[in-house]
């Protein structure tokens, strides 16, 4: 029998690790609810939109790309059972639940960006058998899954490269298989770079109050048998200063176009003390991330959740009755403070305004995608940016911006 090589092996390892967060089986939506991790792995088969909406908005799934793909095939379930509408009832139908479903989350881009392509289609099917109109909209939906899934690979592999074996990462929340259909984004780069043979190892902040990070990235990490330690949030500054963090990777929920970035509270925290300490911080996201309609992150919707996740996390009361709360469920980081945004078409550098655009603004085909590059990753800015932070380190300061 012929054996397979190391790196096949690691290849079907990496994916029988990684659990399908969301899929389409038999005519209904199936999601891991995250909600229930890590106790107990529980897939919930969602029959309704209401349902979907109710998965996004409770959590059950969650991450940007992973409710992009939840919301695309929770748009089927309205053509379920309805054989005998018109395609122009069915259209009708379509419009209804997208926005439905996109008043569940208002920050993460991916969310309407999704919604957008299967109105799109409907739009342009609306001429079609209603059979074929309903195979017309879900092979769209498979399509927007289908790419999620390969844009994770592609971030995944030109972020390895900048992780050399021996680095400690720091990430924060959960950017991960959890957080989309594919192998992830920011914890995507770490599998990738781990299974070409380097020897890494993972900080995990618990990320507040919801401990997505406690919950989630851990529980993968150690699926993976990465090595993994989890810290509190206010140990971050501690454990930098200590020389345990050789770089910052996370994942985002929604980027400017000059770059500002929305990530779980706390992401801005940590960039700030990354530049303090001279740690490069790096950022994940596919293209459908970027939102090149608003100019700066100061038009980036915040989510505000419900004042119980802080007082009474997970049913347990940790604060006195009536307290005020305050409970944005993202923050911004500054452009400024980003060393490099780790995309599917390559690794764009600052200026932001320029290397986003050269490489994701003017290059997208029809479907709201991008095209390929290659196999080699594409540096864009960062010959520019060597000098500039040769130049910039030989009279810095340990002063923040």
């Amino acid at each position: 029998m012929k054996r397979r090589s190391r790196r096949s092996r690691s290849r079907v390892i990496l994916q029988d690790l990684t659990p399908c967060t969301v899929d389409w089986v038999k005519g209904h939506v199936v999601l891991i609810d995250q909600t229930q991790l890590p106790a107990r792995l529980v897939t919930l088969r969602l029959v309704s939109v209401d349902m979907v909406r109710e998965a996004i908005r409770s959590l059950r799934v969650r991450g940007a790309p992973a409710i992009g793909v939840a919301a695309a095939l929770g748009v089927l379930l309205v053509l379920n059972g309805r054989r005998r509408d018109s395609t122009t009832a069915l259209v009708r139908r379509v419009r209804q639940a997208a926005s439905r479903l996109e008043s569940a989350r208002p920050t993460a881009v991916n969310l309407a960006w999704a919604l957008r392509r299967m109105v799109s289609c409907a739009e342009k099917s609306k001429e079609l058998a209603p059979a074929i109109f309903r195979k017309s909209l879900e092979r769209e939906a498979l399509l927007i899954r289908d790419e999620d899934r390969r844009l994770c690979r592609e971030i995944s592999r030109h972020g390895a490269g900048l992780l050399r074996s021996g680095d400690s990462v720091l990430t924060h929340c959960n950017a991960g298989a959890l957080a989309t259909a594919g192998m992830g984004t920011a914890l995507g780069v770490v599998y990738e770079a781990a299974r070409s043979g380097k020897k890494l190892s993972v900080y995990v902040g618990e990320t507040r109050p919801l401990l997505q990070g406690a919950r989630l990235s851990a529980w993968e990490l150690m699926r993976r048998k990465i090595g993994v330690t989890l810290i509190t949030d206010s140990m971050v500054a501690s454990v930098m200063r200590q020389g345990r963090v050789d770089k910052v990777v996370v994942g985002a929920d929604r980027i400017a176009a000059n770059g500002d970035t929305a990530n779980k509270i706390g992401t801005y925290s940590i960039a700030c003390l990354a530049r303090l300490h001279k740690i490069p911080f790096y950022v994940a996201a596919p293209s459908s991330t970027f939102d090149f309609s608003i100019p700066d992150g100061r038009h980036i919707p915040i989510e505000e959740r419900a004042p119980q996740e802080i007082t009474a996390p997970f049913g347990r009361p940790t604060a006195p009755k009536g307290v005020k709360v305050f409970n944005p469920a993202f923050d911004v980081t500054p452009a400024g403070l980003i060393t490099a945004i780790i995309t599917e078409r390559g690794i764009a550098r600052p200026p932001f305004k320029t290397s986003l655009r050269h490489l994701l603004g003017r290059r997208r085909d029809e479907r709201g995608g991008t095209k390929g590059v290659g196999s080699g990753t594409l540096d864009v800015g960062r010959r520019t940016n060597e000098v500039r932070r040769t130049r910039h380190e030989a009279r810095s300061t340990n002063v923040l911006p």
